[in-house]
């Protein structure tokens, strides 16, 4: 039976295969637990000549806030405008009915930013990548 079915690699999928895949997964999972009311959310943070210096990209989606990008240019960092992006974000989510927020982050990157604004870390991965951790952290909203 199995014979009748073949598996292949797809190098770039294209948008039927995420179609297929992601709507069938989502399909299922409203199935399960119900309309995940999934909504994107982003906050750019623009310099005076609108060059885009950085932002936060993240979705809402089951009562959840989960941050799926944060970045500041280089040279603006430590000036506030991470925490600036982080509370427009965390207030719009409060809105949205999030009660939660969670996250992950690498050991190079903000962890400490993150636990500096209420992140707790709820799991750790070693080496990943090689002599380096990923971080996952969460915070009540």
């Amino acid at each position: 039976m199995n014979e009748e079915y073949q598996i292949d690699y797809v190098d770039k999928p294209d948008g039927s295969v995420w179609e297929a895949i992601g709507g069938g997964i989502q399909n299922y999972n409203n199935q399960q637990a119900g309309d995940d009311q999934g909504k994107r959310l982003c906050f750019v943070l623009r310099a005076p000549d609108q060059e885009i210096v950085g932002g936060l990209i993240g979705i809402t989606y089951w009562d959840w806030f989960y941050i799926d990008l944060l970045w500041v240019k280089e040279e603006l960092r430590g000036r506030g405008h991470g925490r600036r992006l982080l509370t427009h974000a965390e207030d719009e989510a409060r809105q949205r009915g999030a009660k939660n927020a969670y996250l992950d982050t690498f050991s190079f990157q903000a962890p400490g930013f993150y636990q500096k604004h209420g992140y707790l870390v709820f799991g750790e991965l070693h080496d990943f990548p090689p002599g380096h951790q990923r971080y996952f952290l969460t915070k009540q909203l």
